[in-house]
C-alpha cells in the first residue's frame, strides 16, 4: 500500500481533475488493479474493467477479478457480468463503457487487453458479425492455413502467433469479402481520444514480473482455483471464450488425470509468462503515447 501511495504521489495523481477519465494498462500481475483502486480511493471514480476474461463469470479466482474487500473500497463495473458460455467482443465492451464516459462519476478504466484500450482511444471499425458457419469453418483450420489466406497488409498489422487475432482477420475476410486492414482504415472516431484522458502504462520488466506471476498463481491455488476448476469441469468446453482463462485448461487437465498438479502449475505459469510477453509487445507497438510507469522495483 505504501509503495502504491508513493507512486501516486510521484505521478501527481492526487491532483487529477475529477472530470477527466483515467486509463491504467499493463501486463498481467503488474499491479495495475491495485493502482486503479488507490486512485479511486484518493481521487474518486468508478473502476471499469478492460480485461477480456474478467467479464465472464465462472472463473473468479483464475482471472483475478476483484475480491469482495476491493469491491467494498470503491465502485466497480463490467466484472463477471457475462455468463461463462456467453459471447463477448471489443464491440460489446465499447457499448458497455460508453455510458460511463458521460456520467457524473469519473471512470477509471483498468485492464490488460490492449485491443479494448486502443479501440477506446483510437476507434474501432464497425465490422458486421461473423456468421456461425464461417466461425465453425475457421475453428477447424490450422493456424498456418488461416495465415496463408490473409492479405499482406492485414498480415503485417497483427500478431501472427496469436490465433485469435489471425482467425478474426480470416473470418472478416471470408464474411465480408474485404480485408480487415480495409475495415480498419475506415475506422470512425474514438469514444475517448487519448488527449482527453490520463493514460498510464505499467512497464513491467520480465525479470521483475516473472517471479510475481509465479507467486500469484500459487496464491490462486491457495485461494481456491482448483476448486473453481472442479466446479467448472462438468460444463468444460475449450471452445468457449471464457475457457481461455490462463490456468483453466491446465487445471482441467489435472482434474482429468492428464497431468499432476505440479505439472499443471508449471504449465500455467509458463503460459502466463508467454501471455505477458504478448501484452508487452502490444503495448510497445500501440501505446507509445501513454505515460509509462517505468520503475516497479518497490511495487
Amino acid at each position: 500500500m505504501a509503495a502504491n501511495a508513493s507512486l501516486i504521489s510521484r505521478l501527481g495523481l492526487e491532483h487529477l481533475p475529477p472530470d477527466r477519465p483515467v486509463l491504467v494498462a499493463g501486463p498481467t500481475a503488474s499491479g495495475k488493479s491495485a493502482l486503479a483502486l488507490e486512485i479511486a480511493e484518493a481521487a474518486g471514480g468508478v473502476i471499469l474493467n478492460a480485461d477480456a476474461l474478467q467479464v465472464f463469470d465462472g472463473w473468479q479466482v483464475l482471472t483475478a477479478r476483484p475480491e469482495a474487500a476491493d469491491l467494498a473500497r470503491a465502485p466497480h463495473a463490467l466484472y463477471g457480468h457475462i455468463p461463462y458460455d456467453g459471447d463477448y467482443s471489443v464491440g460489446h465492451w465499447l457499448r458497455e463503457v460508453a455510458p460511463y464516459l458521460s456520467g457524473d462519476t469519473r471512470p477509471i478504466i483498468v485492464g490488460g487487453t490492449g485491443l479494448y484500450l486502443t479501440a477506446l482511444t483510437e476507434g474501432l471499425a464497425e465490422i458486421p458479425p461473423t456468421p456461425p458457419a464461417i466461425r465453425q469453418e475457421a475453428d477447424a483450420l490450422p493456424l498456418p492455413a488461416l495465415i496463408a489466406a490473409l492479405d499482406s497488409e492485414t498480415a503485417s498489422r497483427i500478431d501472427l502467433k496469436n490465433r485469435a487475432r489471425v482467425q478474426r482477420a480470416w473470418e472478416v475476410l471470408h464474411a465480408t469479402g474485404r480485408p480487415l486492414a480495409t475495415w480498419q482504415d475506415e475506422t470512425p472516431p474514438p469514444l475517448l481520444p487519448l488527449s482527453q484522458a490520463e493514460p498510464f502504462l505499467f512497464d513491467a520488466p520480465k525479470d521483475w514480473l516473472d517471479p510475481r506471476i509465479e507467486r500469484r498463481f500459487d496464491l490462486m491455488l491457495a485461494g481456491g482455483a482448483l476448486e473453481e476448476a472442479r466446479a467448472m469441469l462438468p460444463r468444460w468446453n475449450p471452445a468457449l471464450l471464457s475457457s481461455k482463462a490462463i490456468g483453466a485448461p491446465e487445471l482441467i487437465a489435472h482434474l482429468r488425470g492428464e497431468m499432476t498438479l505440479d505439472e499443471a502449475r508449471q504449465a500455467a505459469v509458463i503460459a502466463t509468462r508467454q501471455f505477458a510477453k504478448r501484452q508487452r509487445t502490444w503495448f510497445k507497438a500501440r501505446m507509445r503515447n501513454w505515460r509509462v510507469i517505468p520503475d516497479l522495483s518497490t511495487g
